[in-house]
């Protein structure tokens, strides 16, 4: 068994892979502006629960801060975003929606809880074209998923935004559904231009959004995790309201079901946030999917806790253990904006730029690069020589880690520790 860090193994790997050297990645741009989200506004009740050419090569080439205005950066490999297939396609999944006229209105983003345990199983996971966990604060991780291909007449706890959240919701055009934030964070976003397109659970003028009460017994301050979203009366909140909510041009992803040759294969990969929220991934070769395992204790060795304990995690809404067919690791640098937020670990994410990832597919392993060239459009992945990768037809979900996370590899087991520096 061997523990490195993922930096130091990707950069290893850059520069054995490349047959010359990769120009070095564009410096994080660090938003230093505090970050502010809707704190609670006044709100009425809530209802209550009712044989191919070879691919082009990918230069990476990004505009380093999103907080002006970018420069044209051109790569020649993208999918076009307006191809007009004779089968509508999912640009988030590569696959036909569930059904045609969902396609035609912006994605949803909807913030998930994870903790504390009392609330699982949470609803919708297995219906989000993709998901991304991150960590908040404390120990502890949370969900963000897209809706866009499938609809989800549940979905929750619905739980408060981040920074980061910012980021989900200009990729993919969306709508960005939470249940209220601190202010540092409400007031960046109500000050930004996503402010029309931000989802709480306030009614204004007797419209009001599909959020509604489930209640939820044995969990401690339960009122912050009884909010549920309803994603299939939200277009008719929208014409109400009056909002936006056409189809956007969502760039195409890279998708297929050929396996990308890969010399490692990995059935199992583990993440360590902290003591009490960790969790794996483990390969279905059947099924051709990884599903997802999560922490059962709250690791204390004063108690005499010591040994991991894991559990399927399961979808209330479909019944089904969290599933996914690519899972990718982005490593991004964590950062505050001051001494005050790290006193209360107000994280910003940076994901701008270019970074380094991990692509799990099909049982194997590719060391990647992702970029986001373009604020307004879906990560980019890339081989480490600039090609881009292919997923696999279906969910992908993100694991958001630090730059200086560790890595331990024993054969097809792999563990990522989250760390920050």
């Amino acid at each position: 068994m061997k523990r490195i860090s993922l930096l130091g193994l990707l950069l290893f790997l850059m520069t054995a892979c490349a047959s010359t050297p990769d120009p070095a990645p564009a410096p994080v741009f660090v938003d230093t502006i505090p970050t502010q989200t809707p704190f609670q506004p006044p709100n009425d009740t809530l209802p209550a629960e009712t044989g191919s050419a070879p691919t082009p090569r990918l230069p990476v080439d990004v505009t380093p801060n999103f907080t002006r205005q970018p420069q044209a950066t051109v790569i020649s490999a993208l999918p076009d975003p307006s191809l007009n297939l004779l089968v509508d396609i999912n640009p988030l999944t590569g696959l036909p929606p569930s059904d045609p006229a969902l396609l035609e209105r912006r994605p949803l983003a909807i913030k998930i809880s994870n903790y504390p345990r009392e609330i699982r199983p949470q609803y919708g996971l297995t219906l989000a074209d993709q998901v991304f966990e991150y960590y908040i604060e404390w120990g502890d991780t949370r969900f963000i998923g897209v809706f866009y291909g499938t609809d989800a007449k549940k979905v929750g706890p619905v739980r408060s935004g981040r920074f980061f959240d910012e980021h989900v919701a200009r990729m993919f055009n969306a709508f960005l559904v939470f249940n209220y934030a601190d202010p540092r964070e409400w007031n960046y976003l109500k000050g930004s231009d996503l402010y029309p397109y931000l989802v709480i659970p306030s009614c204004t003028g007797g419209i009001c959004p599909p959020f509604f009460v489930s209640p939820i017994n044995e969990v401690p301050d339960a009122e912050h995790f009884t909010h549920y979203f309803d994603t299939t009366r939200f277009n008719e909140f929208a014409k109400e309201k009056g909002v936006n909510n056409s189809r956007q041009p969502i760039r195409n992803g890279f998708f297929s079901e050929a396996v990308p040759e890969s010399q490692t294969k990995v059935n199992r990969m583990y993440t360590y946030y902290s003591v009490r929220d960790y969790s794996y991934w483990e390969y279905d070769p059947a099924a051709r999917k990884y599903v997802r395992y999560q922490e059962t204790v709250t690791l204390d060795p004063e108690a005499g806790v010591t040994e991991k304990a894991y559990a399927p995690l399961i979808d209330a809404a479909t019944s089904q253990q969290v599933n996914a067919e690519n899972v990718v690791y982005l490593l991004v640098s964590h950062t505050f904006a001051n001494k005050f937020n790290a006193e209360d670990e107000v994280y910003h994410i940076n994901l701008v730029d270019e970074g380094l990832a991990y692509v799990f597919r099909d049982g194997i392993v590719i060391p990647a690069r992702w970029a986001r060239p373009e604020k307004d459009q879906p990560l980019l992945l890339t081989t480490l020589e600039g090609d881009p990768i292919f997923l696999r037809p279906g969910r992908t979900f993100y694991q958001v880690i630090g730059v200086t996370s560790l890595l331990q590899q024993d054969g097809d087991v792999w563990n990522f520790e989250f760390q920050t520096p």
